[in-house]
């Protein structure tokens, strides 16, 4: 989709918002997850976030598809960045170091890049989105430290996991583009209810969730992590599809590392280094790099929750 120079900056910031909203989720996970086994977590994540999103498509006065084969393809887009993402996510990131994780988490781009090789021809795949991937993940290398890179090769297979994790999401991202013709509501909705259709039953055979006495605090995080860094942010992210592409939404995985910098910022008062301003800069260059638009048009834009036009 060819936006205008106006058009583009906002999407941009709209991409900052969902940076912003899955970067503060390990917040709200860490707290939750004190108190709450992790899969009876995410299944509570996804079904809350299913319930609020089904609110939000009968808000909008959408429907649902009524076709067996798109919930077919939901199912799968389910899979791609939820089920099996965060799962296996969550199964490897016990085996690897915070740095390291953030740095393999970080290379959906260059894995979108390379599936897109094999399966777009086109504008979407050049050189300068392979210099805007790798520029983005060289950004993140110098925010986390290139120490954490030391750890390479030992867990391997959490390692692996991880990566697969970041897999996941670029076929995530990728696969998004059969649903642009719904509402993000609606594709956030689906993907949502099939998550929460798999995970619920494998959550009370396991954990036996009915025994927690989870603290308020918990709660809470519970509920934020739900409506606000999956709800709301899925419909960002379907949106963001459409108008910046599935390599533009991949990139706010660059944009991640260096939100963790600035909430430690304004919550810890911590003070980065000039190493780590640095790779906020060039993981910025690389989100600009691999969103850059080669014509731009005027373009109208509705309200960043609803359907794009």
């Amino acid at each position: 989709m060819k936006l205008s120079r106006t058009a583009f900056i906002g999407e941009l910031l709209l991409l900052g918002m969902l940076a912003l909203l899955w970067g503060s989720s390990y917040i709200f996970i860490k707290i939750a997850v004190a108190e709450i086994p992790p899969l009876t977590l995410i299944a509570l994540r996804v079904s809350i976030a299913a319930v609020f999103l089904t609110a939000i498509v009968f808000g909008q006065k959408q429907h649902f598809p009524r076709n067996t084969k798109i919930w077919a393809h939901l199912l799968v887009q389910a899979f791609f960045n939820s089920i099996g993402a965060w799962t296996i996510l969550a199964w490897g990131q016990q085996y690897v170091d915070s740095g390291l994780a953030s740095v393999l988490n970080s290379t959906s781009p260059v894995f979108l890049f390379f599936i897109s090789l094999f399966l777009i021809r086109g504008d979407q795949v050049n050189g300068l989105k392979l210099l805007g991937a790798l520029t983005g993940l060289g950004g993140v290398i110098l925010i986390v430290g290139p120490a954490a890179l030391n750890g390479l090769g030992q867990h391997l297979m959490g390692q692996l996991a991880v990566l697969t994790g970041a897999f996941l999401y670029a076929c995530s991202a990728l696969y998004g583009k059969k649903f642009t013709a719904f509402a993000p509501s609606v594709t956030a909705a689906g993907t949502m209810i099939w998550a929460a259709i798999w995970l619920i039953p494998l959550c009370l055979i396991n954990d036996h969730p009915w025994a927690l006495r989870p603290s308020l605090s918990a709660i809470s995080a519970v509920v934020i992590l739900s409506v606000f860094c999956t709800g709301v942010a899925l419909m960002l992210y379907f949106r963001l599809v459409k108008t910046l592409g599935p390599m533009g939404v991949a990139s706010q995985s660059y944009l991640r590392a260096g939100i963790g910098v600035f909430l430690g910022i304004f919550i810890l008062h911590e003070t980065p280094g000039p190493r780590t301003l640095a790779g906020i800069a060039i993981a910025l260059a690389g989100v600009v790099i691999l969103n850059w638009p080669a014509k731009a048009r005027p373009a109208h834009l509705p309200n960043p929750l609803s359907s794009p036009s």
